[in-house]
């Protein structure tokens, strides 16, 4: 092969790659979510190397507000 039939591969490839991470992101929020959270949590255990807490603090997904008030509206934040 090539080098640039294997360059129009790997070009096909991270689009592909690209594309399946925009649609899980739309259409299973939620379930990248866990996803993330399931990859994050091993990393941030104490006793693991500094580099490997801090990847795992950018692979963990921002915390969500809840409570007992929270209804879900989207709205999040002081209200004035």
């Amino acid at each position: 092969m090539d080098a640039g039939l294997f360059a129009q591969y790997v070009v096909i490839a991270i689009a592909v790659l690209v594309s399946a991470v925009v649609v899980a992101r739309k259409q299973f929020p939620s379930g990248v979510r866990r996803l993330r959270i399931a990859c994050a949590l091993p990393l941030v255990r104490d006793g693991r190397p500094r580099w490997m807490r801090e990847l795992g603090k950018r692979i963990a997904p921002a915390p969500r507000a809840g409570g007992p008030n929270c209804a879900g509206c989207d709205n999040c934040g002081p209200s004035d």
